[in-house]
């Protein structure tokens, strides 16, 4: 949305017709609900300010500072602020007679709950309305001009705050090194808000319109509210650890707990009977553990050894700042798309296709970047077309650390696995045994090595391109025994994946002519072929370490790149966040 200056007059400003204020009210420091305004049969006009009040306003504005917020530097949106006031001739748009509005009463209720969006109701002045509303009421002393611009301009920029937050995320996934573009996406924030809120008929239902459409995240959302709830002192499992695992039938004196814990979060279900003996580890209790590994990407077999006790030790109050960086997350990600889009959850290990109605028309797992050195990065493009049985282009770095190694150490190592050595325009030089000369050549970056097409290859029989600046693409692969292990980041970088054959059906689903038979054919066939898509797919590598799937169960995965400590060191130093 462009910024375009908005025609109003400056004396008795015409904004939109008042409606009932919707939702709770909010409440007065006396515990009193504030009065709610009834809907006029006129227009309103905003709050009008004799000379010294516009004069206080513009003061403010231009210090980029209102003193008595929580976070009370708001120079990101001080030229917002600047541009909603002057099309209002620096009235005050949520006040009449300096009583706020029912927009205004709304806002604030919403600014309140901010929690249950995965924000946090402090970072919009949430503890401090109660307060600023009572200055308005009119008990002991009339309010002043004072009191009335800074409660308007205090509500602007948490308004604006929120608005903004709720739609791209309060911090500018640039700044964590993922390649995900929000900046195309922020809304012109005085139009927005003077176009759909300030006057809104129905401000709740005009606020949600900015959050993400996806129903992955409506999900997460409800899950957040359900663990607020749960993540209250003395819920947390709070389980001793023990010297060697526990297995079923083993006797564990901390059952009791564990059964508690496991009914709270919905592993064991409420009826299930349980042993009759208190230290007995057996039955629905074994059968319940295994939903909760499942859940939080373990191997299901039951035994609580360390590891499903360190999870089980976690506390809920972390689970629930596991979904608010997750729906931070969310909210980077794009509103729309021009087709269906193909999702990778690096911790997850796995891979999605959706419709274009967001259902799920391919899943699989996936093998992603080890977290040392070789982590998958986190970036948007679009899938352009596939190749079956391709040759795998070595880089010169893997080539040094990995490959030139075994072929000094085995003379008969290029032939064993099919490779040849090429220039840098694909002419073959050696297809037997290299020489000491190449091998320096090759250090150099002056000549490459390749593994030719075939079933051992690396890549596999097929690969899936989409232009990056980080050379990283999806693949097959001949080591499909990684993908029943339950922890997956084994690779350079690029995606391995589970299923293949499965994908190149799904992105070619719109190519004519391209059956399952067909893309079994090309990928067992004896030539390299590559096929571009009929319609560009979009690839989003994201990262999230809370996933709630359709059937509304959670699951948690562990940080495995340190994203969430990084996000959750850069939400903690408050606003201005880096935009």
């Amino acid at each position: 949305m462009n910024r375009r200056r908005i025609a109003v007059p400056l004396e008795q400003i015409l904004v939109v017709l008042m409606m009932a204020l919707v939702g709770a009210l909010s409440i007065g420091a006396d515990g009193k609900p504030f009065p709610q305004q009834s809907t006029p049969d006129t227009p309103r006009t905003a709050q009008q300010l004799s000379p010294d009040g516009q004069a206080s306003s513009r003061a403010i504005i231009d210090a980029g500072n209102l003193p008595g917020m929580r976070w009370p530097d708001f120079n990101d949106h001080r030229a917002d602020l600047k541009a909603f006031y002057e099309a209002y001739g620096y009235a005050l748009p949520w006040l009449e007679e300096m009583q706020p509005t029912p927009q205004a009463l709304s806002m604030i209720t919403l600014l309140q709950a901010a929690d249950q969006k995965g924000l946090s109701a402090d970072d919009y002045d949430g503890p401090r309305w109660a307060e600023r509303l009572e200055t308005l009421r009119p008990t002991s002393r009339e309010p002043s001009e004072s009191d009335a611009v800074r409660f308007d301009m205090a509500l602007t920029v948490s308004a604006m705050r929120y608005i903004s937050d709720l739609h791209v995320g309060r911090v500018n996934p640039v700044h964590l090194d993922f390649a995900v573009d929000v900046q195309s996406r922020k809304y012109d924030l005085p139009e927005f808000l003077i176009q759909n809120i300030v006057g809104a008929a129905d401000l709740s239902k005009a606020v949600a319109s900015v959050e993400p459409p996806y129903p992955g995240y409506a999900r997460t959302i409800q899950a957040l509210q359900t663990y607020m709830q749960l993540a209250r002192p003395g819920n947390d499992a709070e389980l001793p650890t023990t010297k060697t695992a526990i297995k079923p039938g083993d006797s564990y004196a901390a059952t009791p707990q564990l059964a508690k814990f496991l009914r709270l979060v919905g592993d064991l279900p409420p009826n299930a009977p349980l042993p009759e003996s208190d230290t007995l580890y057996e039955g629905a209790l074994v059968d319940a553990v295994k939903r909760f590994q499942q859940r939080h990407g373990l191997s299901a077999d039951g035994r609580l050894d360390a590891r499903t006790l360190a999870e089980l030790d976690i506390p809920l109050s972390r689970r629930v700042r596991q979904m608010q960086l997750t729906l931070e997350r969310w909210r980077w990600l794009p509103s729309e798309y021009e087709h269906s889009p193909i999702v990778v959850n690096i911790p997850e290990f796995r891979l999605r296709g959706y419709d274009d109605h967001f259902r799920i028309g391919v899943t699989m797992n996936v093998v992603v970047g080890k977290a040392y050195k070789h982590k998958t990065p986190v970036f948007m493009s679009e899938m352009r077309y596939l190749i079956f049985r391709p040759y795998w282009d070595v880089t010169t770095s893997i080539a040094k650390a990995e490959i030139i190694p075994d072929i000094e150490h085995d003379s008969e190592y290029m032939s064993k696995q099919n490779l040849e050595i090429v220039d840098r325009r694909g002419n073959v030089v050696s297809s037997g045994p290299a020489t000491s000369d190449m091998m320096q050549e090759v250090r150099e970056g002056k000549l490459f090595i390749r593994q030719k097409p075939g079933p051992n290859n690396s890549l596999g029989l097929v690969k899936f391109l989409f232009p990056n600046e980080y050379s990283v693409y999806m693949h097959d692969t001949p080591a499909t025994e990684l993908f029943s292990q339950s922890r997956r980041d084994f690779s350079h970088g690029c995606i391995r994946l589970e299923k293949p054959a499965q994908l190149a059906a799904w992105v070619l689903r719109d190519n004519p002519g391209w059956t399952m038979e067909h893309i079994e054919a090309a990928m067992n066939g004896d030539k390299t072929v590559q096929v571009n898509l009929e319609r560009p797919i979009p690839v989003l590598i994201v990262y999230g370490t809370v996933i709630v799937l359709e059937d509304g169960v959670v699951h948690f995965y562990d940080d495995i790149y340190g994203h969430d400590v990084a996000l959750d060191k850069a939400l903690a130093k408050g606003y201005p966040y880096p935009r």
